[in-house]
């Protein structure tokens, strides 16, 4: 069997059963192909089937070597053992030498957000008359609005926007949808968009699709097209931050715990599949009230 194939048996399997998304797809490609780079360089790759516990444990050290963050290396040995379940239920191989591995936390980091008054100059930032500004203002308020993931926002449609209850239907990840609410601030910024900013892109580009946000040449905007969008949009602030995507749907989390929401309902929204997930940003808010009480407590 040769190498590719095993690969491609393995993306078939995951986008046939599991419905991943192309950014899933894209993921897991990865993961596996730094893999066998990382072999190739330390004594050579030799093939799937060929690898040993002693290749899985020098890896391992090089991921710690390399002080990358514990979810980026969960997430590349979650990848590497789901690949070797593939070929061990495939008999292709006769044990997973992934089946054993112990990771090493050094930590759990916080998600990082901003605070309500760095949103506003967000918003601030993104004020004009002209298309750009337009979708670049709609585009943040419904980050912010919903905490959709950047795919999400990136794949949605028209029909699935709901102006008259306030409510995205959001497709989300391994074909699970649920309903969001947004309120005035994105409906008014969204209608606007799409009666003018949206049309003339569109027409410009002589573009006819259903993708809601689109770019400069009225194609669908892409999850890295939304995350460069955000970080111009950075830059016209005085914020020193660097933005990612996901630090707006921190951040939606954070300001609705922040204001007396359940923790279920934060779930519900974010679309998690569990709740020890969505535990996380409790110890955010937790570090937000200690900084305020250390802030603003006299002694």
């Amino acid at each position: 069997m040769i190498e590719q194939d095993l690969i491609d048996k393995f993306i078939d399997y995951l986008m046939i059963n599991h419905h991943y998304s192309q950014d899933t797809k894209s993921s897991y490609l990865e993961d596996i192909n730094n893999f066998v780079k990382f072999l190739d360089q330390n004594g050579g790759f030799k093939g799937f089937t060929k690898v040993n516990r002693v290749d899985v444990e020098t890896y391992l050290t090089y991921l710690d070597e390399k002080d990358y963050a514990d979810e980026t290396v969960a997430r590349r040995i979650s990848a590497l053992r789901s690949f070797y379940n593939f070929m061990l239920r495939n008999k292709f191989i006769k044990t997973n030498p992934f089946d054993l591995v112990q990771l090493r936390h050094k930590g759990r980091k916080l998600p990082r957000f901003f605070y309500e008054k760095e949103m506003n100059q967000l918003f601030e930032a993104v004020k004009g008359d002209d298309p750009l500004s337009e979708r670049n203002s709609a585009l943040l308020e419904l980050l912010y609005a919903t905490g959709m993931r950047v795919s999400e926002c990136s794949n949605l449609q028209l029909e699935q926007l709901d102006f008259t209850n306030g409510i995205v239907l959001v497709h989300g990840k391994g074909d699970k949808d649920r309903y969001v609410p947004f309120g005035s601030y994105s409906i008014n910024a969204l209608k606007r968009y799409i009666d003018d900013g949206r049309k003339k892109l569109m027409a410009a580009g002589k573009q006819d699709h259903q993708f809601v946000f689109v770019n400069n040449r009225g194609k669908g905007l892409t999850s890295r097209g939304i995350e460069y969008i955000l970080n111009q949009v950075i830059k016209k602030t005085s914020l020193t931050s660097d933005i990612h995507p996901h630090m707006i749907r921190h951040t939606f989390a954070t300001h609705m715990l922040d204001h007396g929401a359940d923790l279920r309902t934060v779930q519900e929204l974010l679309g998690h599949s569990s709740l020890s997930t969505t535990q996380i940003y409790t110890h955010v808010t937790m570090e937000h009230l200690q900084k305020d009480y250390k802030k603003y407590f006299p002694r």
